[in-house]
């Protein structure tokens, strides 16, 4: 009986060495979340402040190669100073985002004004559209629209307005500040990393974020321009009030990806609508607006845009959504720069490199040529 049990097989633990790498796997994992969850709460909680920064790294990328261009420029046997070529940037740069802002709050004034003089009768237009459904459907959409409370929309409205032009001052200093340091930028790469071959490396991928970045936004400021000016000249061949609102709105959506057109075209005819009252008027305006976005937007944008960007449409939506979620209508704007950034930086890195395969449109999130394609821009 004794030599039986002895005989017993018991059961063995399994070594430690064996279940380290699980544990491992489990800590990185639940130190990822923890690092996910820390990131978003400050870009929720700052993000006023980030929403500035991002957006003077984008101005400032955008004039960094002009200025490399003014300053290799000679008047006679001279050259232009770095110090002159950055000064007149940001003056230039400061007078075109505080009249792009007084132009902005104007209209938005003028917008408002005319919301309250059109709150009464927007009910009853809107209604209207959905008379073919029946009367107990035009009802219950007078009763929805009526039940909103336009007042208190409009004072927020109001609000974020008045915050713009804190934010257009913040961005000025903080593309002055950018300016000033961009001198010693190659200076402080080499002694950060202690590496040249490292710190032209960095450099590399930090000039093919600008380049795409400049080139895309380029390409759709153009476009979103002409966009712009056709919808505002539709809208005043068709006299209506908001014609200059209209067409400044356009030009601002056209920045979103995808849903930007399309939310315009339907602004335009529905101001279109509540204005006339009229079915086949708006029904006009609808199509030739439409029809104006749809060939910009379809044929004139991706013809020029070429393969600058490569981006996957699915992974623009969903960067949309996420910085929509985050940073709210700015976070819209700067999503497609910032998905320009994270593919780039992906594909420079091994371990990364299966999401800038997910992000890119064609599963090549870069040229074969040294990660820049000069034939894109």
């Amino acid at each position: 009986m004794n030599n039986s049990l002895r005989r017993t097989p018991q059961p063995r633990s399994l070594p430690t060495s064996s279940r380290r790498p699980e544990l491992d796997r489990v800590q990185t994992g639940a130190l990822m979340i923890i690092a996910f969850a820390v990131v978003l709460f400050l870009l929720v909680q700052a993000r006023f402040l980030l929403i500035s920064l991002a957006t003077a790294i984008v101005l400032f990328s955008l004039t960094s190669d002009a200025i490399n261009f003014i300053a290799r420029l000679r008047i006679g046997p001279f050259r232009i100073p770095n110090l002159v070529a950055s000064v007149s940037a940001l003056v230039l740069i400061s007078a075109a985002l505080l009249t792009l802002t007084s132009i902005i709050l104007s209209q938005v004034n003028t917008v408002l004004a005319t919301t309250l003089a059109y709150a009464e009768s927007a009910p009853s237009a809107i209604a209207a559209m959905f008379s073919w459904l029946g009367d107990d459907a035009q009802s219950a959409v007078y009763n929805s629209v009526s039940s909103i409370e336009v007042s208190g929309y409009l004072r927020s409205a109001a609000g974020q307005a008045g915050n713009l032009m804190s934010a257009t001052v913040l961005i000025i200093l903080f593309v002055g500040f950018l300016f000033a340091e961009r001198i010693w930028f190659s200076t402080k790469l080499e002694n950060f990393f202690g590496d040249d071959v490292q710190a032209r490396q960095v450099s590399r991928v930090m000039g093919t974020i600008i380049h795409r970045v400049n080139y895309y936004l380029l390409v759709k400021t153009a476009v979103s321009a002409v966009t712009g000016l056709m919808v505002f000249v539709v809208a005043r061949l068709f006299e209506l009030e908001l014609a200059g609102a209209l067409g400044i709105l356009t030009f601002v959506l056209n920045y979103i990806p995808n849903i930007g057109s399309i939310v315009a075209t339907v602004l335009v005819a529905l101001v279109t609508y509540v204005q006339t009252a009229e079915p086949g008027q708006t029904a006009a305006v609808f199509l030739v607006v439409g029809a104006i976005q749809f060939v910009n937007g379809n044929i004139i944008d991706p013809m020029l845009m070429g393969r600058a960007l490569r981006l996957s449409s699915f992974g623009i939506i969903i960067s949309l959504a996420f910085w929509a979620a985050v940073w709210g209508i700015p976070g819209m704007f700067l999503s497609v720069p910032i998905m320009v950034a994270m593919m780039i930086v992906c594909s420079q890195v091994p371990a990364l490199r299966p999401f800038a395969i997910l992000l890119s449109r064609e599963g090549l999130p870069e040229p074969k040529e040294d990660g820049i394609s000069h034939s894109e821009g």
